[in-house]
């Protein structure tokens, strides 16, 4: 047994009181039917969720909830079984093991693309290091949480008499979990989650507006007071409620838009990213199915995917089937290079998992989901793309929106946008939208800035209702001729 196998061993008994041998029993049962095509793994889970919430200076609902469960999956070609249990013994294990078994059997054609069962890949996970922390955040004492939250709420109320009310929220999640394998793996990964979010109401006369801040990520609780990071929040989030009392309505019409770095890299994850698991391409359901190897936007635009970023929110040492996570270049110089893949899709399109397998809990199945998705940097400085422009939009986040994966049409409304006019930022605008096609908005890229970076930790990604944390990110970008829904023509 390896040093990696060897602790997931001692994690496996003091946590669950579970044994190597007993998880080869449960597989072995799981696999009785088709031992020789099908795959099984078994996905455990321990955590704890602390979450503390001021709101008109009160500390509201605070909870502190722990949670154990394990779900057995069987594969067969692109048939799956799952069952999951919230009661973790060797026996409910071996009936969700055949549970799952009977269900694969019972959806349908099984042939399948063999798995493959060398001997050479049976403990060959080399997990990465990217979170360890000398403190957990679950350490911390409850009074010096709620402290910080009593000084965000009074940092965002000095900004301004406007501000009427802040609420801010922090999330402790810290979770446990070890996979086996039918190809002999065992491995355990701990992970530490830090959320903190600010919101301000400003109100003047009958008007109120709100803005939003915050981050967090893979790190320990010291890492909101290193830099006074929690006092810019407050203070950002503050500005912005303010500024919108005064801002216009935005106009309407095809114009070019520019983007800043950061958050509205959230385009790129939905618009395109999406687009791009491995799923939707196999199923021949994306916009860019079929399309590798082939120019799907500007030259200027490089895609990647990175789940190996140190303490980001959206990074693992090892995905949520036991696979390292990786560096995946999605599009480079605009021409497409492939796809994010977990190990089924993976297998049936005949390439390498790419570390993208995830899933919310013990209580779902996984499939191919991002990590931490940008567009890299280019040449220009922010500055030179706005004075580029005579006439458009600067967007600066982005609070909602929603993608057709199939055709790659996409609707995003803005918050704290600026109207660019003759070169320059002048007014602030609220209620634009922008509307367009992922595809068609890459190949019209003009401009990328040399400022590339990613989101402070804020992004919680949905699919097949499963959500999961993610990491956005872009440079300042211009793409031009953007269809701008506005309440002003």
């Amino acid at each position: 047994m390896d040093k990696a196998n060897e602790s997931a061993a001692q994690q496996l008994h003091k946590i669950f009181g579970l044994t190597g041998s007993q998880l080869d029993r449960v597989l072995a049962h799981a696999l009785r039917l088709n031992p020789k095509q099908a795959f099984c793994d078994i996905y455990l889970e321990a955590g704890v969720l602390e979450f503390l919430t001021l709101d008109e200076r009160i500390l509201k609902n605070p909870s502190r909830s722990v949670s154990k469960g394990a779900g057995v999956r069987v594969v067969i070609g692109d048939k799956v079984g799952y069952s999951p249990t919230d009661h973790v013994t060797f026996t409910n294990l071996r009936k969700a093991a055949g549970i799952a078994a009977d269900i694969c059997q019972h959806a349908g054609d099984l042939s399948s693309v063999p798995v493959n069962t060398d001997s050479k890949n049976k403990g060959a996970v080399q997990a990465h290091d990217l979170y360890s922390l000398q403190n957990s955040p679950l350490g911390m004492p409850l009074s010096e949480k709620i402290a910080l939250l009593q000084s965000i709420d009074a940092a965002a109320r000095a900004y301004d008499p406007r501000i009427k009310n802040v609420t801010v929220s922090l999330a402790v999640d810290e979770r446990v979990i070890i996979i086996a394998t039918s190809l002999g793996n065992l491995v355990y990964d701990k992970r530490p989650m830090l959320r903190l979010n600010v919101q301000c109401l400003a109100q003047e006369g009958q008007r109120r507006e709100t803005a939003k801040r915050g981050g967090g990520g893979r790190v320990e609780f010291s890492h909101f007071l290193n830099g006074e990071l929690w006092q810019r929040y407050a203070t950002e989030a503050a500005k912005e409620a303010v500024d919108l009392l005064n801002a216009e309505a935005a106009p309407a019409g095809e114009m070019t838009v520019v983007l800043g770095n950061g958050w509205p890299g959230v385009l790129i994850h939905e618009a395109v990213g999406h687009g791009l698991e491995g799923d939707y391409n196999r199923k021949g359901s994306s916009a860019f199915s079929g399309l590798v190897g082939q120019k799907v936007a500007s030259p200027l635009c490089t895609v990647i995917d990175d789940g190996t970023m140190a303490n980001k929110r959206g990074s693992l040492n090892i995905d949520d089937e036991g696979t390292p996570t990786g560096r995946t270049v999605l599009i480079e110089n605009g021409v497409l290079q492939g796809y994010l893949q977990d190990q089924m899709n993976a297998r049936l399109m005949g390439v390498a998992a790419t570390g993208n397998g995830r899933r919310e809990s013990y209580e779902h199945a996984p499939m191919p989901r991002m990590a931490n998705t940008y567009l890299a940097g280019g040449q220009s400085t922010p500055e030179e793309i706005i004075a580029s422009v005579k006439y458009g939009l600067f967007a600066l986040s982005f609070p909602g929106g929603q993608v057709d994966i199939t055709s790659g049409d996409f609707t995003f409304s803005t918050s704290g946008a600026y109207l660019i006019e003759n070169g320059k930022l002048t007014r602030m605008v609220k209620g634009a939208t922008l509307i367009g096609n992922g595809p068609k908005a890459l190949h019209n890229v003009s401009m990328v800035g040399n400022d590339v970076s990613l989101d402070e930790g804020i992004g919680t990604c949905g699919k097949n209702n499963q959500d999961v944390p993610v990491c956005v990110g872009m440079p300042t970008v211009r793409i031009d001729r953007v269809t701008v829904g506005g309440t002003r023509s």
